[in-house]
């Protein structure tokens, strides 16, 4: 029953947690961005006590259940290591605990986190490493079903869906993904658990505190027969059968073992309670065998539900987008031009506050409707989002990324207070504009500024008829990066966005 329970509750964790990130238009936000929320590590650097005192008390009760229901990630290579042992009838075997390694990455993890080094933070953050995956490698799979069910759609003159641009946001982020992505699969695939017992440094955390957890799962030695098939379907490799000891830091309480044993030898009771039937206080409870077949069933019906949830994509086609603006077809290729300052969005109150509490989940790039955000290629800010105004700009009116950021890298903010922020301002490049260039009327930039920040004058101070340019007050300018996006020059905007290191209300 308590498998059953977990399977439940981690599948429609999983799911729920996979379709924020697939969800391109952040509909699902409003019913279901808490689960972002209650990770771990946003947590932590969000400041969020409740959520980071609400998961030390449930791991101080029922031990490590944050990784076998709540993370995306250790769901994830559940599901792989349920793929991979198919065919094996024991697949898993004990392993010692490599405590030099799991101690020594979250050293290096705290360190990297107190001195800002936010790329290495992110690879090593298990939600952050599955939010990449899931955005770079199963968004684009999702969006071009998307397409085909608009083409479809179309051609029955049925507008329920309709077609979104698929592109790559950074090749390094993609890079990286997919190479997390081969390395969580081989491990889970041979081993089960080995990147949450080895290398994650919130399970090294949740599984030294673990240790004292209240409820666990030990072995009765009176009916244990040493037989080995709990250690051998233990994904965690946390099972000594022959000393018949559990390893409290790396047990995940997925409850497979207790499933398992044949004798009825193990139990998942409050400590005292065990501690009682050790010393003969509490009569021994009758010997159920397992139905195997049943539990096999009970597990594909879980996986059979986990892949209809990811086909009810259906429903959110009937959501409006914002469409980008414009209408000036590139005739060559764009090329943007080299910032000295990086932009970060609204509500990041600064470059220094966004790589302090960064996790690079790219949840916020997922749901920009605009595509503005994108993966940073900087060494220290890597996968760290940035703005970019080659495919839209920033509307005032939006503020989804301020939405659903669980780690504080973007603060909340009202659609009143955005338009009075200041994240950059505008550069003008005299040597690109084309009413001197090409000797005709633009003033592109000046019509779409949506705080009437650009002005345009006559070139020739002595002649008020000759081709007017743009003047930038800059004390106005909120760095929307409108002007640059819809600036017809090519290869280079004659205008461009030039970020702050720190934010500030005008």
């Amino acid at each position: 029953m308590l498998r059953k329970i977990r399977l439940i509750a981690a599948t429609l964790c999983f799911v729920l947690i996979t379709l924020l990130f697939l969800d391109f238009t952040g509909t699902l936000h409003g019913w279901f961005g808490w689960l972002a929320k209650i990770q771990f590590l946003p947590a932590v650097l969000a400041l969020n006590v409740g959520v980071v005192l609400f998961l030390v008390l449930l791991t101080l009760a029922f031990g490590r259940v944050y990784c076998s229901v709540i993370c995306p990630l250790g769901v994830f290579q559940d599901v792989i290591a349920r793929i991979g042992r198919r065919g094996k009838k024991l697949p898993y075997s004990y392993s010692p605990a490599l405590s030099w390694l799991r101690y020594g990455v979250l050293f290096v993890f705290v360190l990297a986190l107190v001195a800002g080094v936010g790329s290495l933070v992110a690879l090593l953050a298990p939600y952050s490493a599955y939010g990449r995956i899931a955005n770079n490698l199963f968004q684009p799979l999702w969006m071009w079903g998307n397409n085909l069910f608009a083409y479809l759609a179309a051609r029955v003159e049925s507008y329920a869906f309709y077609e979104v641009n698929v592109w790559m946001k950074s090749l390094p982020t993609f890079l990286v993904a997919l190479a997390t992505l081969v390395v969580l699969v081989v491990l889970a695939w041979r081993n089960g658990r080995t990147y949450c017992n080895t290398i994650c440094p919130v399970g090294t955390v949740l599984g030294f505190i673990s240790r004292y957890s209240l409820y666990r799962v030990t072995i009765d030695t009176d009916k244990c027969n040493s037989c080995g098939l709990c250690a051998r379907q233990c994904k965690a490799a946390c099972i000594n059968s022959k000393e018949h000891k559990i390893d409290g830091s790396r047990c995940v309480a997925c409850m497979n073992c207790l499933d398992t044993c044949r004798k009825n030898a193990l139990t998942y009771a409050p400590v005292w309670k065990t501690k009682k039937q050790a010393t003969g206080t509490e009569k021994p409870e009758p010997e159920d065998k397992t139905n195997l077949s049943r539990r096999r069933a009970l597990s594909a019906t879980a996986l059979v539900v986990m892949g209809s949830a990811l086909k009810a994509q259906e429903k959110k086609g009937e959501e409006v987008i914002m469409k980008r603006d414009g209408g000036l077809a590139p005739i060559k290729e764009r090329k943007e031009q080299e910032k000295l300052t990086a932009i970060v969005p609204p509500g990041a109150l600064s470059i220094r506050n966004m790589r302090q509490h960064c996790t690079a989940c790219q949840l916020c790039i997922s749901v920009c409707p605009n595509h503005v955000l994108r993966p940073s290629g900087d060494l220290m800010t890597l996968m760290q989002p940035e703005m970019s105004y080659e495919r839209g700009y920033c509307r005032p009116e939006c503020t989804k990324c301020s939405e659903v950021c669980p780690a504080g890298a973007i603060k909340p903010i009202t659609k009143a207070d955005k338009s009075s922020v200041q994240i950059g301002h505008a550069v003008w490049v005299k040597a690109n504009c084309i009413p001197l260039t090409d000797g005709v009327e633009c003033g592109n930039c000046s019509r779409h500024c949506p705080t009437n920040a650009i002005e345009m004058v006559a070139s020739d101070a002595d002649n008020p008829k000759s081709l007017k340019i743009p003047v930038i007050n800059t004390e106005r300018c909120i760095g929307c990066g409108a002007c640059e996006h819809l600036c017809p020059s090519r290869p280079f905007t004659a205008i461009y966005m030039e970020g702050h290191e720190r934010h500030r209300v005008i």
